[in-house]
């Protein structure tokens, strides 16, 4: 299993995610206009042009997306029962298409679930960088995690 147990994740590590995507103009206006967002500042670059940006710049539901799915590979791949949340998301500065993602993760709390024995609530804190180091998104999404299954002392 690639992701980690509830167990395995320690409030105030961080990980730092290897893998990037490089976000394609198709990236862009295929998920904005699957969403049904008319917003021109993605979609139409005459409009954009005008604008403080000078360009289009990518829809942040969809950097959003990005964000999450670049940890799944080393984070909860697995082992995650459900996302519960996202709190605090915030674009301090635009991707544009070309840029490429990259995701660290902050684990800020645990507890182990009073309704559901065998797992437990991790609450991550996300932060996604363009090439140049630029933080373009950060957010915290709470998920409730599987513990480590209980080892069976008969068969050993």
């Amino acid at each position: 299993m690639a992701g980690k147990y509830y167990e395995d994740l320690e409030v105030g590590s961080t990980l730092k995610h290897p893998m990037g995507r490089t976000i394609t103009e198709m990236d862009n206006v295929m998920f904005t206009s699957l969403t049904m967002n008319t917003q021109p500042l993605h979609l139409n670059e005459d409009y954009a042009k005008n604008t403080r940006f000078g360009k289009r710049i990518v829809n942040g539901i969809f950097t959003l997306g990005l964000a999450v799915g670049l940890t799944v590979a080393d984070l909860t791949e697995g082992t995650l029962v459900a996302n519960l949340g996202y709190e605090s998301i915030k674009h301090p500065h635009p991707m544009f298409h070309g840029d490429t993602l990259y995701v660290e993760t902050e684990i800020v709390s645990k507890r182990a679930s009073r309704s559901n024995p065998g797992q437990g609530i991790v609450t991550f804190r996300h932060i996604g960088r363009n090439q140049d180091g630029v933080i373009t998104i950060q957010f915290e999404r709470s998920a409730l995690m599987h513990m480590k299954p209980a080892q069976d002392e008969s068969a050993s």
